[in-house]
């Protein structure tokens, strides 16, 4: 690797700067302060009215921000949009549509370019790509209906990758989907990371986060602490975030670590 691909890597590619969103008088985030390199997988914890989903519409410009600053590569999200592909939470899209698989991970395409309308075939290779890299191309004329959870998330999935960005947000992306099914996602989410691309995942467990992922972002409408998750997920920290009672959010093996190290 030459020095210019060190740089690249090291180089960060998400930075919040004291980023603060509020709606009207309610603070959503308050001087969120965090640096995110190129290429990393994160896990972003914290409790219900914590600010994730808010981070990351922020990320997308889809709130704009009321302090500070928040950067994709030097420059706002405004001005980065081909960069960032977001899956929201399935409970906030409306499946009443009668909508086929391959008409959902289209959605992803048009809506970066009007003009891939106009090369059909360009358009469909890249949607039996996206379909072929989450496993389910023989799912492509099917109705979204009729596909399980874990399935339903994995389309969404390639809607996102059908717009060749190189950050992928998904919030809440094991929700509501079995365990089985989240092992595949992980799996799948390993696989779309080691392609090169940086991943945020919002998530509400905060479990085995060390063996998942690169880093965790902890949020409580202020960052609690980001870094290692071995490192940055003590007691306190989550005590910060969901307030006393943590036996219910942590393993409490990972309570007898954090003692046994406290203690030697």
């Amino acid at each position: 690797m030459d020095t210019k691909e060190v740089n690249s890597v090291n180089t960060p590619l998400i930075v919040s700067d004291g980023c603060c969103v509020h709606f009207g008088n309610i603070p959503a985030l308050e001087g969120v302060n965090f640096s995110i390199s190129r290429g990393k997988k994160v896990a972003v914890v914290g409790p219900n009215g914590g600010g994730k989903s808010t981070l990351f519409n922020a990320l997308v410009g889809l709130v704009p921000l009321t302090e500070g600053s928040l950067k994709i590569d030097g420059k706002s999200p405004n001005e980065v949009k081909g960069k960032v592909s977001y899956v929201p939470q399935k409970d906030l899209i409306n499946w009443n549509f009668p909508l086929s698989v391959k008409q959902v991970v289209e959605m992803g395409i048009t809506t970066r370019k009007v003009s891939s309308l106009f090369n059909s075939k360009k358009t469909n290779d890249k949607i039996k790509k996206a379909l072929q890299d989450v496993g389910l191309e023989e799912k492509i004329n099917d109705n979204i209906k009729s596909l399980s959870g874990g399935q339903l998330q994995r389309v969404l999935i390639a809607r996102a990758l059908a717009q060749d960005s190189e950050i992928l947000l998904l919030d809440e992306a094991f929700s509501a989907v079995d365990i089985g099914a989240q092992e595949d996602i992980m799996q799948l989410i390993n696989s779309i990371n080691l392609d090169g691309k940086t991943i945020l995942i919002a998530t509400h467990d905060v479990n085995n986060l060390e063996e998942k992922f690169d880093e965790v972002l902890c949020l409580n409408k202020h960052c609690c602490a980001y870094g290692d998750p071995s490192e940055v997920l003590t007691p306190e920290v989550i005590e910060e975030m969901y307030g006393s009672h943590t036996e219910q959010f942590m393993n409490k093996s990972h309570f007898r670590t954090e003692e046994n190290n406290s203690n030697d």
